[in-house]
């Protein structure tokens, strides 16, 4: 708690001389990283990619909405474009935007550090960076990679292949790690401003090398990758430091009823900061399928995922015309399941971009398919142990010993359907993304309806390019690609 305080009272420094690019002087000397303090840098880059990935329209946000996991609630028109479908040019379009000018903009002031005293920041800024263009390639596919981040030296950055960059990131991942380790005695340790680990540098190789299962897994479904995902695992095993088995989250200081200092998700979903519901949290619910799911499977997260009204959990249909029928106030907020509290837990609460449950189904899937020892059983009970943990929901172990399909392993005669629903179950509202990415890949879970104002037979696979993007980048932007058709290259 001291750490996260000092963190906090850092990003308020940085916040109240003015916007982080004046005060750092990024527009006026791009190129001379050495001209700023790290230790400013690195908290605003962190408190960027938590606000990226659980704001409003953020990326949880985005996998939620497509997963079939979150509706509407009647008396709110909030998500119409998400029902249906509506993934134009400027859809969601500042998962790209942010991604390139805020986070990632940050890092890479860390990256191009090249006092060896920074030698922590700088690996820190390379992990950071390598998580946010996987997230991003997922998304879009081909994104700009080698060229990008160059500022006033390179404003109309060329598209690398999606491959390509998932090639390069492992080795980012695994050059940060070499930095970390080469690191000389005198390196200053970022303990007082790194809002994840506080400057535990083991916990971030850990951190790389569970990214490095998080991109090798994603590719597990394709033909011709066996010898590049087997050499990579050998990589990790030889590094030797293993995985970081634990929730991985950002905290730069939040504070429960403070304007613009609360945990993003918490001041969209949650209460704003005078302590009433927000418009958001009322409108944001379960969807009929997840509710009755998790009820016809025994689930007991199910009030944790989602709060119980009175009269009983009750989902919604994403897009939902006649909210009186068969009804009338049925579907109102008071009767609806909203977010539950194992999600929204307070305004301080930490930033969650990795999930140990996560892990452990990634890890599950590696072992089923060989590339790793250990039993993909034991990874996947573990997996849904993390879940109940991270929820408060209490002891896993009669849930997944149960004879059901999809929760008890035995009962489960495709084990990875198994695993990739388990996961779906884990993440929603958490990282539900990775849900969104893993049903592109592998179709699972299986009959996830589709919003009933689709004009398309299945969710979409992808982001359009964004309109700032084709206006900026035009030359270099690839062919908008049909977003429900056009499966980023791991799902092809």
């Amino acid at each position: 708690m001291k750490n996260i305080q000092k963190i906090a009272l850092l990003f308020l420094i940085v916040i109240t001389l003015g916007s982080c690019q004046e005060f750092l002087d990024v527009n006026t000397d791009p190129n001379n990283p050495t001209s700023v303090s790290p230790g400013l840098v690195l908290p605003v880059g962190q408190a960027y990619t938590a606000s990226i990935m659980q704001q409003d329209r953020g990326i949880n946000h985005l996998g939620n909405m497509f997963m079939y996991n979150w509706s509407q609630s009647d008396g709110f028109s909030w998500y119409e474009d998400e029902f249906l479908y509506a993934v134009t040019s400027t859809f969601y379009e500042q998962v790209f935007e942010r991604s390139y000018a805020d986070a990632m903009k940050q890092y890479e002031i860390l990256v191009n550090l090249e006092d060896s005293k920074y030698a922590y920041y700088k690996a820190i800024g390379m992990i950071m960076q390598s998580y946010h263009y996987q997230i991003l390639v997922d998304t879009y596919g081909d994104v700009p990679y080698s060229e990008a981040l160059g500022r006033s030296l390179n404003a109309t950055p060329k598209y690398d292949a999606s491959q390509t960059v998932y090639e390069g990131i492992m080795n980012d991942l695994t050059a940060a790690i070499e930095v970390i380790e080469n690191a000389p005695e005198t390196a200053e340790n970022p303990e007082e401003t790194d809002a994840v680990f506080q400057g535990e540098m083991m916990s971030w190789k850990q951190f790389a090398n569970s990214l490095k299962v998080r991109i090798l897994t994603r590719q597990m479904s394709m033909s011709g990758r066996e010898s590049y995902i087997t050499a990579e695992f050998a990589k990790i095993e030889a590094e030797g430091s293993g995985y970081y088995f634990g929730d991985v989250a950002i905290n730069p200081g939040y504070i429960e009823g403070q304007v613009d200092k609360q945990n993003p998700m918490w001041d969209e979903l949650g209460s704003d900061a005078s302590g009433s519901q927000t418009a958001s949290s009322k409108a944001t619910c379960a969807t009929d399928f997840i509710i009755t799911y998790l009820e016809n499977t025994g689930d007991p997260r199910i009030s944790s995922i989602y709060e119980e009204p009175g009269t009983g959990h009750l989902g919604v249909m994403q897009g939902l015309t006649n909210y009186d029928s068969p009804v009338l106030d049925a579907f109102v907020p008071e009767n609806v399941s909203n977010i539950g509290p194992g999600i929204l837990k307070s305004g301080d609460m930490s930033a969650t971009i990795y999930t140990l449950a996560e892990l452990y189904f990634n890890l599950s899937e590696a072992a089923l398919n060989g590339y790793i020892a250990g039993s993909a059983q034991n990874f996947y009970e573990s997996g849904i142990q993390a879940s109940f943990d991270f929820l408060d929901a209490g002891d896993a172990s009669e849930y997944y010993t149960a004879a059901k399909v999809n929760v008890g392993w035995a009962a489960s005669t495709n084990k990875l359907e198994a695993i990739i629903t388990q996961k779906w179950i884990a993440v929603n509202g958490i990282n539900a993304e990775q849900s969104w990415f893993d049903y592109s890949r592998t179709g699972f879970p299986t009959d996830l309806p589709i919003s009933l104002k689709a004009t398309s037979i299945d969710r979409p696979v992808r982001l359009a390019y964004p309109a700032s993007e084709i206006s900026s980048n035009g030359g270099n932007v690839p062919s908008q690609p049909n977003v429900f058709t056009s499966k980023i290259f791991w799902a092809n």
